[in-house]
């Protein structure tokens, strides 16, 4: 498997870099992902209840699905592996010290994370801040 474990070395070199885009989470109990492949999203996953989608607020806003409540993605650029332990623990322990929600989906290369977007700058600060200690 390819990516950094080590996680000093991983919470060190996470150099968190926020996406101006707001992003809504939406659900839909009878829609494919081929279907939903059209509003580009930049996560797909597929329930019971049905299939999660998390689009680019103006794709959302297409379905009549803006007015959820938004969230902003930061990617944590380290290359970290799918077999790391404890990277999603440790930021998620320090943004619920502030008080901030914490969406974490890993993709094959790196970490995003996903918080309500009114929050979004400070829980970048948080993630430079651990950064910063590690």
């Amino acid at each position: 498997m390819s990516g950094e474990t080590d996680l000093k070395t991983l919470i060190s070199h996470m150099r968190p870099m926020l996406d101006p885009e707001p992003y809504v989470f939406c659900t839909f109990a009878s829609k494919s992902i081929a279907e939903m492949a059209e509003f580009e999203p930049v996560g797909l996953f597929t329930e019971t209840e049905g299939l999660t989608a998390i689009l680019p607020v103006g794709r959302a806003r297409e379905l009549g699905l803006a007015e959820a409540e938004w969230f902003r993605r930061i990617t944590l650029t380290v290359h970290s592996s799918l077999a790391a332990v404890g990277l999603t623990a440790a930021i998620s322990v320090a943004l619920a010290q502030e008080g901030i929600s914490a969406n974490v989906v890993a993709a094959f290369f790196h970490d995003h994370v996903f918080v309500p977007a009114e929050r979004a700058e400070d829980a970048l600060t948080v993630l430079r801040e651990l950064a910063d200690k590690a």
